[in-house]
């Protein structure tokens, strides 16, 4: 059907300008080793929060997996109209998430269409910057950053080197495409949203690379359902920022990191645990715990490095730190790091084969409870494209 309404956009919106339409995607085969112990449903992906949270959780260490999860197939069209170009995309991966983990299945990654200096689907959040995702072969990557699709309609007043966006986005997505309740560590409640959450962006691009700003609002609250004698019902402000920068050092290294802080915007980044977590306030009869939006803050800094035309290599650390509240459980999440290392040799233009070491690490808040994993992967990845048409 998406397929059909980019056809039907580059038939009724064309100028005198030929329409463009490409096709593109990559065929690509994972196997690995891992020494520790995960979580079952994302056996092929290092996430710390999916660590046990005490021992032998997800039974014993040591476990082999292959998987074709990464393959992808994508969609674009580029036509022109009186009021500029219109653009729409469409993509998807087999990585199944949410209800889905752990299968191999249809993932939508992007529906997006721009026109001008507007635009609206399905697309990372604005709050997130892709753009310094590291030239790695896991999957899911670094944990610090805030890695969040989400639908949205988005402004973007300045474009070019100096760019600036805003955009209204759906409350409640989660970068797990999870239920939004199990983001909210109290009983008995259902989450309620009656406002969009708020992001902005801006970022300035230069020779030497460039470097973004960020900026998330939104408005959290749940409504006790009566089943228990407590009035559980609040609300919280969720707010954070993401400073990130992809910088040139010569010819052959480019250095991507970022930081982060905020509060309640867990649900926004790559491997992070509740937004709202339980406060004790024991005097108060009515409601002796509240729920709060727990801080958080995180950093990535990764180091993509050519070593020459056939081989490339790329090494960093992230960290996730939870500022817990007091009436949550001694095993919950507390910290979390993630830091690996690869090589990848590229023998043709399209065909790339390479192996990776990662580990990770998860620090309970109070119990004393820590564990880790690492994990050796090997991946073997093609990409293809074909344009129809020509850009003018």
């Amino acid at each position: 059907m998406f397929i059909g309404c980019l056809f039907t956009i580059m038939a009724f919106s064309q100028d005198t300008a030929s329409p463009v339409f490409m096709i593109y995607g990559q065929v690509m085969t994972d196997m690995g080793y891992n020494f520790g112990q995960v979580n079952p449903l994302y056996f092929d992906v290092m996430r710390p929060t999916q660590l046990p949270a005490y021992k032998n959780e997800f039974g014993t260490n040591g476990s082999t997996y292959f998987g074709v999860r990464q393959s992808s197939l994508g969609f674009k069209s580029i036509t022109p109209t009186r009021y500029g170009e219109l653009k729409a995309r469409f993509d998807f991966d087999l990585f199944g998430v949410g209800a889905n983990a752990g299968q191999t299945t249809f993932h939508m990654l992007y529906a997006w269409v721009e026109l001008g200096k507007f635009a609206a689907g399905h697309n990372w959040s604005l709050f997130c910057d892709f753009d310094v995702f590291p030239n790695i072969v896991e999957y899911w990557g670094p944990s610090g950053m805030s890695l969040c699709k989400n639908v949205q309609f988005r402004f973007i007043p300045l474009q070019g080197a100096t760019r600036l966006a805003f955009a209204i986005e759906r409350p409640g997505a989660s970068a797990d495409e999870g239920v939004y309740q199990d983001r909210i560590e109290l009983t008995d409640v259902k989450p309620r949203f009656n406002l969009p959450d708020i992001t902005a962006e801006l970022r300035i691009t230069r020779n030497w690379g460039y470097a973004e700003l960020a900026s998330v609002i939104r408005k959290i609250e749940w409504v006790d359902q009566g089943m228990q004698p407590y009035d559980l019902s609040g609300k919280a402000l969720g707010w954070g920022f993401n400073l990130s920068s992809k910088i040139k050092l010569g010819n052959k290294d480019v250095f991507k990191g970022l930081a982060i802080y905020g509060e309640g915007i867990q649900n926004l980044m790559n491997d992070a645990p509740t937004d709202i977590g339980i406060q004790n306030d024991f005097g108060n009869t009515t409601t002796p715990v509240k729920g709060v939006a727990l801080p958080i803050a995180t950093f990535m800094a990764y180091l993509d490095h050519r070593w020459n035309e056939s081989f490339s290599s790329s090494v960093g650390y992230s960290l996730v730190q939870i500022t817990n509240s007091d009436g949550q459980a001694a095993d919950a999440f507390h910290k979390g790091q993630y830091a690996s290392v690869n090589l990848l040799y590229y023998p043709l233009p399209n065909l790339m084969a390479g192996a990776e070491v990662i580990w990770i690490s998860r620090e309970n808040y109070k119990d004393g409870f820590h564990s880790s994993a690492t994990k050796i992967q090997v991946s073997v990845r093609y990409n293809f494209s074909h344009t129809l048409g020509k850009q003018q």
